[in-house]
């Protein structure tokens, strides 16, 4: 049990909040800290407490677990804060990884703090950071995304508004969506250089590099695309601002009644390669 308000005399004491990185694949990743503290805490609130109890077989890790999801984070914060108020010390684990990123957690730092109860963070596994070391895209800076949204229209119109980032884009993506991902982001954001990475550190991992024309046909090729999916794009290049001028350009004269052939020419005379420009008059004139 931590004091949060050590030093205080007579100041009521609580347990901490633990926030533990947990493995993204192999359960062999979890570090000794993070270990000794599931072991040590009183509860261990993890997004799924099945998927918490493998992980706890393999460390010999005997501390009791309760749900803590996004259908039940209110209430669950509620009685976790009471817990720590007692004295008890928690854990939050997310099903891989680190708690929070895209995962749920928020509500309970939040009321935790506003407790004036203690939050420490171990840090350990990212998908984020360890897909980016290895994807040969610049490591900084960089943009996580999240997960992308599920629908087209949404996908399409959040990639709108990141045209013009210049860091390294980082993206988690359900396996049955990946194509549809890599084709609006190749549709929107032109063919940059991109990896894919999959199943990271379980046996079957795998990094895909290339364009995104390049990873859009080697996925469709595919077919039944398996293993959780992180996609990281290359930023803007300086050069697009130019180009995406040109495009607004080009959609005024298409909507003016400008033959498409001319809005193409238009393009490539900002740099634009003839395949892309073809590909962006089509799409602006079937709006």
């Amino acid at each position: 049990m931590t004091a949060s308000s050590a030093g205080r005399p007579g100041a009521p004491v609580s347990g901490t909040l633990h926030l533990v990185a947990v493995p993204i694949g192999n359960p062999d990743d979890l570090s000794p800290r993070a270990r000794d503290v599931l072991r040590s805490v009183a509860v261990v609130a993890a997004e799924d407490t099945r998927h918490f109890a493998t992980l706890a077989r393999h460390h010999d890790i005997a501390t009791r677990s309760i749900s803590y999801h996004d259908h039940n984070e209110d209430a669950r914060a509620r009685e976790l804060v009471r817990r720590l108020e007692t004295g008890d010390d928690v854990a939050l684990v997310s099903d891989a990884g680190t708690p929070l990123v895209s995962d749920p957690g928020f509500r309970l730092v939040r009321a935790a703090i506003e407790a004036g109860i203690t939050v420490t963070s171990l840090p350990g596994p990212s998908a984020i950071t360890t897909a980016l070391a290895a994807s040969g895209l610049p490591p900084h800076p960089f943009r996580f995304l999240g997960f992308l949204p599920r629908t087209g229209a949404a996908r399409r119109a959040a990639l709108e508004r990141l045209r013009d980032e210049r860091g390294t884009l980082i993206a988690f993506e359900a396996p049955r969506r990946i194509g549809a991902a890599l084709a609006d982001a190749l549709d929107v954001l032109g063919d940059r250089p991109a990896c894919l990475a999959r199943s990271i550190t379980k046996p079957h991992e795998r990094y895909q590099r290339g364009r995104l024309s390049e990873l859009l046909d080697a996925v469709r090729a595919e077919g039944d695309v398996r293993g959780e999916c992180t996609l990281l794009i290359g930023g803007a290049d300086p050069g697009d601002a130019t180009l995406h001028e040109a495009e607004a350009d080009a959609a005024l004269l298409l909507a003016a009644g400008a033959p498409p052939r001319a809005v193409q020419d238009l393009l490539v005379s900002h740099g634009m390669s003839r395949r892309d420009a073809y590909a962006i008059v089509l799409r602006l004139r079937d709006r």
